[in-house]
Formats: structure tokens, C-alpha cells, sequence
């Protein structure tokens, strides 16, 4: 797989706390050059960002991040609040407490409000397998069916580890064709871009690998 397929699947990703806005321009600028199909950024950051890129970028931003617990009303005012400002794609952290009670209707609930809130955007749904049971992944996979999500997303990349390739083939192979699964979180160099692709990835969340594709001869 060359290397600009790879890219054309990747979310270039800058969510740190301490990103600046100067950063989060090179970070477009490197989206842009490199053929990404995303930049994944602070909400904060999504209107300005649509101001700078023009239209020739799309913007992804992250709801209930990194932790998920907000309530449902708070997560449905950011999605509003981000796609009014510009933002192409949500990525939302489920609500993993009301995972581990098995309150699997309220889940259900919220991912599709927060679908409903981005108005035929697409919906990437986080769960944070590095916290889940196979089992846990499954049923949560049989949920973000049935509440239309997009994809379902491995990772925030800010808990205890990030993709794998045991759970983006468990995540594929219990999701029809019409949901994508986004790998994110550790994937540091084009090979474990390549690796996840093939295992039936569509999306990659990424820091690193515009980096690596610089290096290139």
C-alpha cells in the first residue's frame, strides 16, 4: 500500500492541551499538502481553522473528550455548537459508566442524539477499547447499528492504551459494511497504517504519520 493511499485515510491529529493555534495552522498546512482526510482538533479551534482552510479541508473535532461523562445535554450542545462553527466530522467518547451498568437503551440514546445534533455529518463513536471486555465491544457494536452511527472509533489515545489489531478485527467483523471502524491511538509509523487498513480499518487517528511520510526519499 503506498504511502498516499495511507495518508488519504488519515485524521492528522493535534489534540494536546497546550496546542496552539500557530500549531494547529501547520498541522492544515500538512493536511493539505499531504492529502489528509481530516485534521482532528480542539473544538476551540474548529472556527478558526474553517476561516483558514477555505473549504479545502475537512475538519474533525472531538465531543466529551477524553473522559465521556458529560451529560447528554452537554454533548448535543457541543455538537451543535461544532458543527455551527464548521466542523465536517464528530468524533464522540461514549459514556463508559453507563457501559459497565449494562444500560445499554440509555447508550443507545445518546449516541443517537448526538448523531441527530450533527445534521448528516458523519458520527465517529469512541469506546475506548483498552477499558472493555470482547464482549462489551460487541454489544457496542450492535448499539452504534442501531443508532446510525458512522464509525466506531478504538481509541482517545489518552487512556491506558490505544488500537490494536485483536480489536480493530473484532470491531470489523461484528459491523456491517455500512459502518467504518476508525483506528486510533499509537499508530506511529506507515507499516501499522498499512496493517490496520488491511484489517478493515477506513480511518486512521494520527499524530505521526505526516511526519513519516516527510522522511520519505
Amino acid at each position: 500500500m503506498d504511502t498516499a493511499t495511507i495518508l488519504s485515510h488519515v485524521d492528522h491529529t493535534l489534540l494536546k492541551p497546550e496546542a496552539t493555534w500557530e500549531q494547529i495552522k501547520t498541522l492544515c498546512d500538512e493536511a493539505m499538502e499531504f492529502g489528509c482526510a481530516t485534521v482532528c482538533i480542539p473544538p476551540s479551534y474548529i472556527k478558526p481553522a474553517a476561516e483558514y482552510v477555505q473549504g479545502n479541508l475537512k475538519l474533525c473535532t472531538v465531543i466529551g473528550f477524553p473522559n465521556g461523562y458529560n451529560t447528554l445535554a452537554t454533548k448535543i450542545f457541543e455538537t451543535k455548537d461544532a458543527v455551527e462553527n464548521g466542523a465536517s466530522e464528530i468524533d464522540m467518547v461514549i459514556n463508559l459508566g453507563l457501559v459497565k451498568d449494562r444500560n445499554w437503551k440509555a447508550l443507545q440514546e445518546e449516541i443517537a442524539a448526538v448523531k441527530a445534533a450533527c445534521l448528516g455529518r458523519p458520527l465517529k463513536v469512541i469506546l475506548e477499547t483498552c477499558l472493555l471486555t470482547d464482549l462489551e465491544k460487541q454489544k457496542l457494536c450492535q448499539i452504534a447499528v442501531k443508532a446510525e452511527a458512522d464509525y466506531v472509533k478504538t481509541s482517545t489515545g489518552f487512556s491506558t492504551g490505544g488500537a490494536t489489531q485483536e480489536d480493530v478485527a473484532l470491531l470489523r467483523e461484528n459491523l456491517p459494511k455500512s459502518v467504518k471502524v476508525k483506528a486510533s491511538g499509537g499508530i506511529r509509523t506507515l507499516a501499522d497504517g498499512a496493517a490496520y487498513l488491511e484489517l478493515g480499518a477506513d480511518r486512521l487517528g494520527a499524530s505521526a504519520l505526516v511526519g513519516e511520510a516527510r522522511k520519505e526519499p
